[in-house]
């Protein structure tokens, strides 16, 4: 019973503090989070499939393999928090991700580690590699998003105009 608190908590309290954030920020990072969930999800059914690590528990029908209340609610708040105070500061990003996986994967992973998971065939600090591998994807799919928002069609600039003008006499006198 104490488990599923802690589970039904993990995905409940994280979205009640996106009552503190901007409107317009939940919306700027709203896709990040949600597809650094589908990347969480995938690295969950790699997990289960080579038997990194195995649920105990879960909160959902479905979530002998994903932990829902992980994935969809933790991760997925904690990373629009992350993104809200550290976005365009990518060393400041890095850190802060380094600082609290470190302090999951090694403080409170103790804590969860036998309630919640066990972990097999990959150990602590495999697991924090794989969380930082994710923070600088998501970063980099971040970027792109923001480019694609703000620039959706986006007219091309003087610059690139000439070049492109240059490139077609070329091409013409050939």
């Amino acid at each position: 019973m104490f488990n599923k608190i802690i589970m039904w908590s993990s995905l409940i309290l994280p979205w009640l503090s996106l009552f503190f954030m901007k409107k317009e920020s939940i919306k700027r990072y709203m896709p990040v989070a949600i597809f650094v969930s589908l990347l969480l999800t995938i690295l969950f059914e790699m997990a289960y499939t080579f038997q990194w690590w195995i649920m105990l528990d879960k909160i959902a029908p479905w979530g002998y393999i994903t932990n829902v209340a992980f994935a969809y609610g933790a991760f997925l708040v904690g990373t629009m928090w992350i993104f809200y105070f550290t976005y365009q500061k990518f060393w400041v990003y890095m850190v802060t991700n380094i600082v609290i996986d470190g302090l999951f994967m090694f403080g409170l992973s103790h804590f969860f580690e036998g309630r919640l998971y066990n972990l097999v065939n990959m150990g602590r600090f495999g697991v924090f590699l794989l969380m930082l591998f994710l923070a600088v994807i998501i970063y980099g799919y971040q970027v792109w998003q923001e480019g694609v928002i703000k620039n959706p069609e986006r007219q091309p600039t003087e610059k690139e105009n000439t070049q492109r003008q240059w490139i077609r006499k070329r091409e013409k006198a050939k």
